[in-house]
């Protein structure tokens, strides 16, 4: 497995810094054989020499500006979509899910990242045909639905205790509580989302 902790790089939080390396100790007590790969320090050349021998690339979160300039700026986001087309399995939390869609403009919903990055185009790597917003509870739905209701596209609001599940055109909401999901009619008729067609 790889791990990817490059969104906590600039976390200067404690309780943050912890939860990353628990993370990391939780997955490997689960049996993974772990590397660590800093976008950093990378290259598409070099992350598709680490990507040969890995199952899964596992990106975690922090903060989703930071994290998708070095995507871009590693060739991250290529050496991935290869490492997909192979068969491999991504896993993103919270903001390495959020990469994984269309943008990352939910980044600037509740609860809001700060761009420290200074990005002004917010595309993200298209891996799914539709945006991810995380950490979604009753405090910040009101501004979320706000915010997703006058995007053109679909957006998945995932709570703390959810995942979205993705396997070719089939995708699924896992985890316990109400699935939430804004614009579906954006997807169109080519993705079944919960055994219904969109």
């Amino acid at each position: 497995m790889i791990f990817v902790p490059t969104a906590a790089a600039t976390e200067t939080d404690e309780w943050f810094i912890e939860f990353v390396k628990k993370d990391k100790g939780r997955l490997a007590e689960l049996g993974f054989n772990i590397q660590v790969v800093d976008l950093k320090r990378e290259t598409e050349t070099s992350l598709e020499n680490k990507f040969a021998d890995a199952d899964v690339v596992y990106v975690e979160g922090c903060n989703t500006f930071y994290l998708l300039d070095w995507v871009r700026k590693s060739g991250f986001g290529k050496a991935v979509k290869k490492f997909l087309e192979r068969g491999g399995t991504y896993v993103g939390v919270s903001a390495g899910s959020m990469i994984a869609g269309i943008n990352i403009e939910s980044a600037n919903w509740e609860p809001a990242d700060r761009n420290i990055a200074g990005l002004n185009d917010l595309s993200a790597m298209n891996l799914v045909d539709f945006v991810i917003t995380p950490h979604y509870c009753s405090e910040f739905a009101a501004a979320v639905g706000v915010a997703a209701s006058k995007a053109n596209y679909t957006t998945v609001a995932l709570t703390d205790s959810q995942a979205v599940l993705v396997d070719g055109h089939e995708i699924e909401i896992i985890g316990p509580g109400q699935k939430i999901i804004f614009n579906l009619k954006f997807l169109g008729t080519k993705t079944d989302f919960l055994g219904r067609k969109a």
